[in-house]
């Protein structure tokens, strides 16, 4: 018998991971409910921190680019509807409908209500130290559409 064998680096799939929004949700009520609102924050905030170096560095070097580039790639693995408007100083994102709250919901899970601070408090992180800040303009509780603005920080 002849054995074949198929050798694949993970960069040659799509990574898609619906299921990982539905475990992180319960995880956001797990430390709502144990530890009170500001522990999600404070666990988003040592995530990004330590997840999104490699973006947060990308800032600093290409500016806003690095943002639109990274939430390009984000949107298509996801299939989301989406528009980026960038300036030189100023990039705004609106996301029409999150596939996370989407697949969420059509899996018969609630939403957490702090759901929303994948978005907040992440993006605030992904900025820190660099000369641009983030703020969220809107937020649908039903379905995670959002506007987010990037934009350079006053000195």
């Amino acid at each position: 018998m002849t054995r074949q064998t198929i050798r694949q680096k993970a960069s040659d799939s799509n990574y898609y991971h619906p299921d990982f929004h539905i475990a992180l949700n319960y995880g956001i009520e797990y430390l709502r409910n144990n530890f009170g609102e500001r522990s999600v924050q404070e666990y988003f905030v040592q995530f990004a921190s330590a997840y999104f170096a490699p973006l947060n560095n990308a800032i600093k070097d290409k500016g806003l680019p690095a943002i639109k580039e990274h939430y390009e790639k984000i949107y298509q693995i996801e299939n989301a509807i989406f528009s980026l408007t960038i300036s030189p100083n100023e990039l705004l994102i609106h996301l029409s409908a999150s596939p996370a709250v989407m697949h969420i919901k059509e899996k018969g899970h609630t939403v957490s209500p702090l759901f929303q601070e994948t978005v907040t408090t992440v993006n605030k992180e992904i900025c820190r130290n660099t000369p641009y800040q983030c703020e969220l303009l809107e937020y649908n509780n039903e379905n995670g559409a959002y506007q987010l603005r990037f934009f350079k920080r006053e000195i």
